[in-house]
């Protein structure tokens, strides 16, 4: 027996463009805002010698984005579990 068909495509698109929005803000913060709107604020504060504005510029942001790549997918896995629409 085949299961009823539940899935419901504007919920399942509506969860999707949610997830991207957010990865998309988040992006930007770290990159954009961390490594230059925010520099000056974050110089004060030093991370193995270096001020964390300067860390973030170079190095540090890309450790964010690897953890958000993740992040991304596991948040993606669940939505499509949520909607039945995983790969097993």
């Amino acid at each position: 027996m085949s299961k009823p068909q539940t899935f419901n495509p504007q919920a399942y698109w509506g969860a999707t463009l949610r997830l991207l929005l957010t990865t998309l803000a988040i992006w930007f913060v770290v990159s954009f805002g961390a490594g230059i709107l925010f520099r000056d604020a974050l110089d004060g504060i030093h991370v193995g010698g270096y001020p964390l504005g300067f860390w973030f510029a170079q190095q540090g942001s890309i450790f964010i984005f690897v953890g958000l790549i993740f992040w991304y997918a596991s948040r993606m896995d669940r939505i499509d579990r949520d909607h039945d629409v995983h790969e097993e």
